[in-house]
Formats: C-alpha cells, structure tokens, sequence
C-alpha cells in the first residue's frame, strides 16, 4: 500500500468545488486505488434524496484519477493530479437505480492495462454497506497535455 487515509483531496484528483465527488482516498498502490465518498443532501448531482446510479461512473472516474496521480508520483513526474479523459465504459452495472444521501460509498478502480500512449482499462466497482452496488470497465486517456490534446482536437 503506498498511501491510507488522505482527505488532501487536491493531491489526488483535479476536480474541484461541486465536480469533486470523493471525500477521501483509502488506498493507492500500483495496481488500484480506493476512495471513499458520501453521498451528499445537497450535491450537484443530488435529487429527491439521492443521487442517480448513472453518477457511478464519475465516482469511478475520479477514483482513477488518484490511482493516476499516485502512479506520477512514484515515477517522479508530479505531484499535482493531470487531467484526464473518460473514454467508456463497458458493462456499467448499477444493482440499484440511485445511492441515498448520507451513504458510504467505497469506491475501487483496478488498473488492467495502461499504455505508453496513456490510454487505459480499469475494472472498477462501487460497494455500499459491504455490497456491490455498481460496476463497470472504464476506459480513460491521459495524455501529456489535456488542454492542448482538446485545441487541436476541436481544430481538426
């Protein structure tokens, strides 16, 4: 385990005010990191008391995210979280149709493959009260600089 406990949110992931979902990140190694979240009364994302299942793939995201900046660390490439992109997901399973406000959500995102191009496959699963609520494969692309790769991305 590289890292337990962090609630220096800024250290692992680069949303910021209402866009950050994680309250805290549990564990970061080099194979997966977890975070925890919980869900808010009165979030962004939040209606009627819950939040929808389909946010599951932002907390997912994110989670990645931390494994990522923990990844820069150990190679020496940085201490600030890089932005990434959310490709896809593939199988996004939700057990429930939303996460009521107040709920503990454990969040794990396993690396499967990441490429020198930075793309990557995470296998990831969102578990509530010790079950498995939301799962889903997530791919996501880290490249050298995001905000470029978008310019020349809406240039073409």
């Amino acid at each position: 385990m590289e890292y337990a406990g962090d609630t220096a949110m800024d250290r692992w992931v680069p949303q910021r005010g209402a866009m950050r979902l994680l309250e805290r990140i549990v564990e970061v190694d080099e194979e997966r990191a977890v975070a925890q979240a919980r869900v808010p009364a009165d979030g962004l994302f939040t209606r009627e008391g819950e939040v929808p299942a389909w946010v599951g793939i932002e907390y997912m995201a994110q989670t990645i995210s931390a494994w990522a900046a923990g990844r820069a660390r150990r190679n020496g490439s940085g201490d600030e979280p890089r932005m990434g992109l959310l490709l896809g997901s593939r199988r996004y399973t939700a057990h429930r149709a939303a996460f009521p406000a107040g709920a503990l959500l454990r969040i794990e995102a396993r690396c499967e493959l990441i490429g020198d191009n930075g793309l990557g496959l995470f296998d990831c699963r969102i578990d509530m009260d010790g079950a498995p609520v939301a799962s889903a494969r997530v791919s996501v692309f880290e490249p050298d600089d995001a905000i470029a790769f978008l310019k020349a991305q809406a240039l073409s």
